[in-house]
């Protein structure tokens, strides 16, 4: 075997290890897939499980009500508590491997993007679906709501979908993006955005204040309507996304 047969051979096989490496980022992070597809529905079937025994109790001293109170539930948004600690270990757990396997920076973070957006559609899709199924049993035949609750159920399942898909994009982001702070700046790090994060939201609110504008404010709000106000938290989420792949540029794996 001379020289240009081993350059030969080595070419074919360089081409293909770097296939589809953003794809291949994605099945990194799917390699234990209920961390992203299974645990936020054990948490919202946990939720729903606590919801009917409520809303039997209420029922056996109410009688056969429709119960309009749990409609100000929390229970449907109770996986996204746990999504933004799926944020935060999906870098945390994944990023040094990748590198370790080939994968350049800009690559690993497109593919963690691309398993967030899949995450999101699958809980989004999910989620309105259900919203639509307790409508037409009438809360499970009991009356209850969970899913059909807060702003869910009131424009249809394009709406459903559309602020759950942006929701859920938001919150993974945040965990990666404060991820790839701490991977980069560590303690310091994390002290510095917390601080300023908090202080941006203190100052606003302050400016707010002085110039008596909470009225106009929640007033442009209802405006813009539901679609409007999730649409500038899927802006967020992209800003977050975007700000992470800023840092893990120079991040260090460690």
């Amino acid at each position: 075997m001379n020289a240009l047969t081993v350059v030969g051979s080595a070419v074919p096989r360089a081409g293909r290890m770097r296939r589809n490496p953003i794809w291949r980022t994605v099945r990194l992070h799917a390699v234990n897939p209920a961390v992203f597809f299974g645990m936020p529905w054990v948490i919202a079937g946990s939720a729903w499980v606590v919801s009917m025994v409520v809303g039997l109790i209420i029922r056996s001293v109410a009688g056969g009500i429709d119960i309009e109170g749990m409609r100000y539930s929390w229970a449907v948004l109770s996986p996204q508590w746990y999504l933004v600690v799926v944020g935060v270990q999906a870098v945390g757990l994944t990023f040094s491997f990748a590198l370790g396997i080939g994968s350049t920076r800009r690559d690993y973070w497109m593919g963690t993007l691309v398993m967030f957006v899949l995450v999101s559609a699958e809980m989004a899709a999910l989620t309105a679906a259900l919203v639509q199924v307790e409508k037409a049993t009438g809360g499970w035949w009991l009356g209850v709501h969970m899913f059909d609750a807060l702003w869910y159920g009131q424009n249809g399942w394009l709406t459903d979908f559309y602020t759950t898909f942006a929701l859920q994009l938001l919150v993974l982001s945040i965990g990666a993006g404060a991820t790839t702070v701490y991977m980069r700046w560590r303690i310091p790090g994390m002290v510095v955005l917390a601080f300023g994060a908090t202080s941006a939201l203190l100052v606003a609110g302050t400016v707010v204040t002085l110039v008596q504008g909470w009225a106009e404010l929640f007033g442009w709000l209802a405006a813009i309507g539901i679609v409007g106000q999730f649409t500038l938290l899927l802006g967020l989420a992209l800003a977050c996304a975007f700000g992470g792949y800023l840092v893990i540029r120079r991040a260090t794996p460690r």
